[in-house]
């Protein structure tokens, strides 16, 4: 398949998204985060591909990995496209480089190739490792939140005077609402950490409030998913905000995609059992 063809492709499911939401499926833009959530380590171009070929994917690997674990393809499925990178190694000509070094080639992307991985509801066979899920319980991610937030320079303080709001952000500090559960507590701070990575540059100028905050509710939506937690339905306000225009609506998903990704690396225990190349 050509670069060209592929390119195509990822074009066609952010404009399938468009025309979703315009004709009021608001449900496929959950969808959309759904598989922000479930593959964060994957690159936007990726989890856009994945949302639009199998939306209930869940876990997917490449046949050879499948295979490894004791599983294998049904008959009759269709593979998901997606972007591999291809990575050439080059042995290191630095004559300054220890000897020892000179001797590790050097890796260098130059380029993308289509490869086909499967959901495991495609495959069959052995059982794979029970996951661990958090069922509105936050578990240890909250005290992981915390410490992201720490390292993110970023200021963190309880008040009961912001009530009725929940949560704000300003400038480099961020306050809660003292008294929240838990749970309540980790969405809202996701959200309010969401504004400080998206917002504090050139972003907040070019953004409206509306904007600012929609992002930042899409972005706690997909962390929340990722741990576990049932946070309701998305915001579904994108489409009015963009105008029925894809290439801002796309880089507003991938500015959500991207921070949410960094959050998830940041406050996970540990990689995802099962993974395929991610572009």
């Amino acid at each position: 398949m050509k670069f060209e063809d592929i390119k195509s492709k990822t074009k066609d499911a952010v404009d399938y998204l468009v025309q979703s939401l315009e004709s009021g499926q608001s449900e496929v833009l959950t969808q959309y985060l759904g598989a922000m959530a479930r593959f964060h380590t994957y690159s936007f171009g990726n989890v856009m591909l994945i949302a639009r070929q199998k939306p209930d994917a869940t876990n997917v690997a490449g046949i050879r990995t499948w295979n490894s674990l004791g599983r294998f393809v049904k008959r009759g499925e269709k593979g998901i496209l997606i972007l591999a990178p291809m990575v050439s190694k080059n042995r290191r000509k630095d004559e300054n480089a220890e000897a020892e070094d000179a001797k590790q080639p050097e890796s260098k992307l130059f380029g993308f190739r289509a490869v086909y991985v499967f959901d495991v509801t495609q495959t069959e066979g052995k059982d794979l490792p029970a996951l661990t899920e958090v069922q509105g319980d936050v578990g240890g991610y909250r005290e992981r939140l915390f410490k992201f937030v720490e390292a993110q320079g970023v200021e963190l303080n309880y008040s009961e005077r912001i009530a009725p709001a929940k949560g704000l952000s300003h400038g480099g500090k961020i306050t809660l609402l003292l008294g929240m559960e838990p749970a309540e507590e980790f969405s809202t701070l996701a959200h309010e950490i969401a504004h400080e990575m998206l917002h504090r540059g050139d972003r907040r100028t070019l953004t409206t409030k509306q904007v600012r905050e929609t992002e930042a509710e899409a972005v706690a939506f997909v962390v929340c998913q990722a741990v576990g937690l049932q946070t309701g339905t998305a915001s579904q306000d994108y489409i009015q905000i963009w105008h029925g225009d894809a290439n801002l609506l796309r880089e507003s998903l991938e500015a959500v995609q991207q921070t949410a990704a960094v959050i998830l690396g940041g406050i996970s225990p540990e990689p995802a059992a099962v993974t395929a190349a991610a572009a």
